[in-house]
């Protein structure tokens, strides 16, 4: 109830700022076949499906008023988006603005939002991933890279892993190639009133307000980036990536790596309180299609580490539609077991609107 009446303030301030202003309706839907490693041929998604609307006002002196709010659905079943499989305690419907829900202000200091939506941290790793940050199991972003870590841990079972609600981001302007970015978010409270949910067993503490910060460098076909998150139990991430576009020497040809270390100190015993990951990746575009190709490695603190090697190819049919397949194969190094080892086959078409 609290975040919907959130989201309709934040509705009413937008349309009262953008009254003058032309709205932007916006989204994609995804649909394919997905098959997976002991489940059947299903009807699935690479990608969420988001419909959204945004706009701008001027509010003289340089000064912009911005806002967005976006809605995540189903279209295999024309439902609102749930929560499933994304790392999150237990699973369920999504709150109605689940993937942004914000207003702010943009002007010569920077862009200042209020409201929802992906941290810093979150945000800026998804450039240095060959899927872009997709939440497909064949990239890396999700089960990789930050698996394990939850930017929000304590909200309401069903919500995303990569968004922090109640919060203050903050975007400054480039300086030579260089951008900050910070998001400060409110203190958490735990569903139903807990000290901590039942995943935070093991001394998990509340009284931590999350924050992420992160700075990214860009310089003709150099890019990097440093980041920081800690969530509301006060688990960390640190987080560098680095992408080099080598078109002079192969055309169409982009390179990239991540690196990524966890510390669950608050959260895990001795032992089993950290995690790091790295992902070696490629996109080389060639005429209307674009090869995709990563591995990456996660060594969890006394968990068999884990491996995944994964292909794709995206072809774009127009400027707004895109066929796509996507191949993986994740596998624990020990035990050497048959249920260690998972390959994922995807076939399917995203449409931007």
């Amino acid at each position: 109830m609290k975040k919907t009446l959130l989201a309709t303030a934040l509705l009413a301030t937008a349309c009262a700022a953008h009254a003058q202003a032309p709205l932007m309706v916006y989204g994609n839907i995804d649909l394919g076949l997905i098959k997976r490693d002991g489940a059947a041929l299903n009807i699935g998604k690479r990608d969420h499906n988001r419909l959204g609307v945004k706009g701008t006002g001027e509010l003289g002196a340089g000064i912009k008023a911005l806002f967005q709010l976006e809605i995540g659905y189903e279209p295999d079943t024309g439902t609102r988006a749930t929560g499933a499989n994304e790392g999150r305690p237990g699973s369920g419907q999504r709150p109605l603005f689940q993937g942004q829900s914000w207003v702010g202000l943009k002007g010569g200091l920077g862009v200042v939002r209020i409201g929802r939506g992906l941290s810093a941290f979150q945000e800026t790793s998804m450039a240095f991933e060959p899927w872009h940050g997709l939440p497909t199991p064949a990239g890396f972003q999700t089960d990789i890279m930050v698996a394990g870590f939850t930017s929000g841990p304590l909200g309401a079972p069903g919500s995303s892993a990569d968004r922090l609600s109640d919060a203050v981001f903050y975007h400054s302007p480039e300086w030579n190639g260089l951008q900050l970015n910070a998001t400060v978010a409110a203190r958490e409270s735990p569903p139903g009133g807990l000290a901590v949910p039942p995943l935070y067993p093991s001394g998990a503490q509340a009284s931590a307000n999350p924050f992420s910060l992160s700075t990214t460098y860009k310089n003709g076909p150099l890019a990097g980036m440093l980041a920081v998150e800690r969530n509301g139990v006060e688990s960390e991430v640190y987080s560098i990536g680095a992408s080099i576009d080598i078109t002079r020497m192969v055309p169409g040809l982009k390179l990239m790596a991540s690196y990524i270390r966890q510390d669950h100190s608050h959260t895990a015993p001795p032992g089993f309180d950290s995690a790091r990951a790295w992902v070696l990746g490629a996109n080389w575009a060639m005429g209307a299609g674009t090869l995709l190709a990563g591995y990456g490695q996660k060594s969890p603190e006394g968990v068999a580490r884990t491996r995944q090697l994964s292909l794709g190819y995206e072809y774009s049919l127009s400027r707004r539609t895109q066929l796509y397949f996507d191949a993986s194969r994740r596998r624990a190094a020990a035990p050497a077991a048959a249920a260690t080892r998972v390959n994922h086959f995807a076939l399917g078409v995203n449409h931007a609107f």
